[in-house]
């Protein structure tokens, strides 16, 4: 299993959304790197969804239910999306600040790459980001 996290504007398409909805097509990412990341997520892989500008913290856990496949928001070939459906909203947000004081996480690629939307995240990373939004 791999893990993951990813990032969007609540105002855009927050965590509530997401419960709401039972499942959504994560696309419209048009950087390369986060491009790669989602072709490499699989069934089953966990994801934390981060909601990013406004409020700057991790508010839930969804779950990959189908993998890469063509992005229905372009024609272009090279663009894929996802689909997430959701796990587990956290008991309490993780906030960014508390990210960064956690020496544990000085290497997430959330404070190393703070401009990708679509970012691994080690087991460890993922265990830590866990039982801090329990």
């Amino acid at each position: 299993m791999n893990y993951w996290l990813v990032k969007t504007e609540p105002e855009k398409y927050a965590w509530s959304d997401l419960q709401r909805d039972k499942q959504t097509t994560w696309d419209g990412v048009r950087n390369f790197q986060a491009r790669n990341n989602l072709q490499k997520m699989q069934v089953n892989d966990l994801v934390l969804y981060y909601h990013s500008v406004s409020e700057k913290s991790i508010v839930g856990v969804a779950k990959v239910s189908r993998e890469a496949f063509q992005d229905p928001t372009t024609e272009e070939t090279q663009w894929v999306a996802v689909t997430l459906v959701p796990e587990q909203a956290f008991a309490t947000p993780v906030t960014l600040d508390q990210i960064k004081k956690e020496e544990r996480l000085q290497n997430i690629a959330l404070l190393r790459q703070s401009r990708l939307s679509v970012m691994p995240l080690t087991p460890e990373e993922f265990d830590i980001l866990l039982s801090m939004g329990q």
